[in-house]
């Protein structure tokens, strides 16, 4: 049973139900009891994360007059849920979605291919590119030049180099939000900076408000920090932030933490527009919550016509409700492990003070090659080779999936790095097992969910491109094929790929 018990009104849950007859049929050509179609609904519903594991559902007269269908239907619906592992109920009490007891429910995040494997398995795993060269080598050159001064201090730089806090905080200036050197903290990469925030403000048993679906290593991140995670389901597709549920969680369970990715949210690719983020900073401060915006996909726009809205924090100037999160991993390569803070400059203070017993500071040679970037036009060249190399691995992936897998469903976002696909009624967890068989690394949807969801998906980033994209596309398809015969024995693993 998850941490928090959120609730589905009838309204709500017969509207998702309703959502779901766009939806092309399955095969057969027979139509299923009406109890057994409720059932099907609703646990489709709980498997893809748009009601989460452990909601609490409308009582069965309740949702029987917001279907219009007899009572009877909903209790042999609700009672078929139970059979199968999906609701559990208490005489009095009500009824809660749940997984499967023999659903084994993910707890580990991405962890990067080991380089032994690299030469037989396309790795899917991890959403990172290589560095954008020439402009790595030139960074750190850059670094090398500016390095002595520094060379004969202590090294340790809890907030960050005052030089490179100075440039970050011109460039969100220069985006419209005036800030000031105090108001950053630079940190070991955006996962450091999320670190941090969790163990100030999140920690052992607090709640956290997470879009569901997430990115798994947070998610880990906070699991491991000892929070509560409470999801907040995604809208279908590209649509990305349901405000009406973003409002009902913040207020009723009250976490202290809210954490989002508005600019080309990973795994699905949405990018929140101007008056969902307004209201989304509207109800975190009515409810007394910390946002924490992730933005290190924001300068990772692809089509050329995007028209990027502004910053979360642009709703929060001051940083007393927005802690942004940015990093260089993302846009430029996530070998170089810089990241930052932005917040108010009395939040970034208990931030630096609480480092102290952490890691103490960030590396001084890599934040020198970020802030040589940043006062060249070094960055700004690398991220545009940077964007045509992901839209280009996008493209090329998109049209290998739709030849070679053309019943997998998607909707191709315009910007960041990562596909978010319904593998055609198919288990994501075994079509991921299968794929380590047959060469392909790709990880299933519940890494991304917080109790057992999105089981009918796998996330694929924009990491290959071209003969790359194409072989791990039949890849995918051998694996969908053992899924679909039942098995997998029998199939060995390639033992060489080279592009």
């Amino acid at each position: 049973m998850a941490q928090w018990t959120s609730a589905v009104g009838a309204a709500q849950l017969a509207r998702l139900l309703n959502s779901q007859q766009d939806r092309p049929a399955g095969p057969g050509t027979r139509r299923p009891p009406a109890y057994r179609a409720l059932a099907d609904g609703v646990r489709l519903l709980v498997l893809e994360g748009r009601v989460p594991v452990a909601a609490r559902l409308p009582a069965e007269r309740e949702l029987a007059l917001a279907l219009s269908v007899s009572r009877t239907t909903v209790a042999a619906a609700y009672e078929a849920l139970r059979g199968e592992g999906f609701l559990e109920s208490r005489r009095g009490a009500g009824s809660w979605t749940a997984v499967p007891a023999g659903n084994p429910v993910p707890a580990r995040g991405l962890e990067p291919l080991p380089p032994e494997a690299l030469g037989s398995m396309i790795d899917l795993g991890c959403a990172a590119l290589p560095a954008p060269e020439p402009w790595l080598t030139r960074a750190v050159q850059g670094a090398l030049e500016e390095l002595p001064p520094y060379a004969h201090t202590h090294g340790d730089y809890p907030a960050g180099l005052p030089a490179l806090r100075a440039t970050i905080a011109d460039r969100y200036t220069a985006r419209g939000i005036p800030t000031m050197p105090e108001q950053i903290m630079v940190t070991t990469g955006a996962m450091g900076a999320i670190d941090a925030i969790c163990h100030l403000f999140g920690g052992r048993g607090e709640r956290i408000a997470v879009e569901s679906p997430s990115y798994a290593n947070i998610l880990q991140l906070m699991r491991e920090a000892g929070a509560r995670l409470v999801p907040v389901a995604m809208a279908e597709g590209l649509a990305g932030w349901d405000m009406d549920r973003w409002r009902q969680v913040l207020r009723e369970a009250a976490p202290r933490i809210a954490y989002v990715v508005a600019d080309f949210h990973n795994p699905t690719g949405a990018l929140a527009d101007e008056e969902q983020r307004r209201r989304l900073v509207e109800a975190a401060r009515s409810a007394g919550t910390v946002l924490v915006a992730d933005e290190t996909m924001s300068e990772l726009w692809l089509d050329p016509d995007v028209e990027m809205p502004p910053p979360v924090c642009a709703f929060d100037p001051a940083g007393s409700t927005v802690i942004t999160v940015g990093s260089a991993s993302k846009a430029f390569w996530a070998g170089l492990r810089i990241g930052w803070v932005r917040a108010a400059p009395e939040m970034i203070r208990s931030l630096v003070a609480a480092r102290a017993y952490a890691d103490l500071g960030t590396p001084v040679l890599e934040q020198l090659a970020v802030n040589w970037l940043f006062g060249t036009d070094g960055w700004e060249r690398a991220v545009e080779l940077r964007r045509a190399q992901a839209r280009e691995n996008r493209d090329a992936l998109v049209g290998a999936l739709r030849r070679e897998l053309p019943d997998w469903q998607f909707e191709v976002p315009r910007g960041g790095l990562t596909l978010w696909v319904r593998t055609g009624g198919l288990s994501g967890s075994r079509i991921a097992e299968a794929g380590e068989r047959v060469g392909v690394r790709a990880p299933s949807g519940p890494r991304f969910g917080v109790d057992g969801a999105f089981e009918g998906y796998v996330r694929l980033p924009f990491t290959v491109g071209g003969a790359v994209a194409e072989e791990a596309a039949v890849r995918l398809a051998a694996a969908a094929r053992m899924v679909e015969n039942g098995g997998t024995s029998g199939v060995e693993a390639p033992r060489i790929f080279v592009a």
